[in-house]
């Protein structure tokens, strides 16, 4: 019997996230990947510079990551089972811990939901820029629940499926490798002037790692909504991204909403297609009923992860 290490994982995240005192005492293992990729853009990310030369920067910074999380993950994981035996798996567990998001992001969303039922499009506004890339100040209620249930579908992928995924699949080294490329993917992977070249790299990658999680995500959805097929495969592909648009779809379906459509980024709209149908207009509900969905979806993850402990 394998150790259960994923599911001991997902059972702190749960129980505690990651705690706000130790994030003002050490911050977050992401924090480490944000300065190296903030430190490689600075350096080799020179406008002057052509497409070639700092996409080629690109690959080496994402080279970088891999060696960096990818190594220390191995080494820790090999250290602990030479030391610690068939008690290695805890520490490995507690290590692993950090990569996951299931409270954070069930804690962001529902307040947002909280906001909007207080009327308060102010507060709900700024809980769902704290999630969201695009504009948020024109925000109503509708556009505002629509951001916090995409992000929330989206963000169920990126912060639990595809983190637990190369966790299952290759230990420790596998969700702190993925970590890196998500959060290498969130700040330079645009398709804007500054970053596409330098950026290529990160987003070609993360589009690989999330191959598989995002439709698992998607399935997942579905499932526990209870609908939502339909819906999935038809739209999955209307969103600029190969991936996002799986659970953002499947999502869209399971609550009989359209989600995305136009929406502001730095002041420019972009007029992206609507996913899913029907009429009415999302609201605070839409998002409680989304984080079910989200709960059961997490719940399933726990018995693959307990299975998986058993059955290998």
């Amino acid at each position: 019997m394998a150790e259960p290490i994923a599911l001991l994982a997902l059972t702190l995240d749960a129980a505690m996230g990651w705690p706000h005192a130790l994030y003002l005492r050490i911050g977050h293992p992401v924090g480490l990947f944000a300065r190296i990729i903030a430190e490689g853009e600075r350096r080799w990310n020179d406008p002057a510079r052509g497409d070639a030369a700092r996409r080629t920067a690109g690959v080496a910074t994402v080279l970088l990551l891999l060696a960096i999380a990818g190594g220390a993950g191995w080494a820790l994981q090999a250290l602990l089972e030479a030391v610690a035996g068939g008690w290695a798996w805890p520490l490995i567990a507690v290590l692993a811990w950090p990569g996951l998001a299931q409270r954070s992001l069930h804690d962001h969303v529902r307040a947002v939901a909280e906001a909007l039922e207080q009327q308060n499009l102010p507060a709900a506004r700024g809980a769902v820029g704290m999630i969201v890339g695009r504009d948020t100040a024109d925000l109503d209620e509708a556009g505002i629940a629509r951001a916090a249930i995409e992000s929330l579908a989206e963000s169920f992928c990126d912060g639990v499926v595809a983190p637990l995924f190369w966790l299952l699949v290759l230990g420790l080294p596998g969700i702190w490798m993925y970590k890196a490329i998500n959060t290498a993917d969130s700040m330079v992977g645009h398709r804007e002037e500054r970053w596409r070249a330098f950026g290529w790299a990160a987003a070609r990658t993360d589009d690989a790692l999330n191959l598989a999680p995002a439709r698992f995500a998607a399935g997942l959805i579905c499932l526990c909504g209870g609908r939502g097929w339909r819906i999935m495969w038809r739209d999955a592909h209307q969103h600029a991204s190969p991936n996002a648009g799986w659970p953002e779809a499947a999502m869209a379906g399971a609550l009989g909403l359209r989600l995305a459509g136009p929406m502001a980024y730095d002041g420019a709209v972009s007029d992206k297609p609507w996913i899913g149908e029907g009429e009415r207009p999302a609201g605070a509900g839409d998002i409680r009923r989304a984080l079910t969905v989200y709960a059961r979806a997490c719940l399933c993850l726990w018995i693959i992860a307990g299975g998986a402990a058993w059955a290998l």
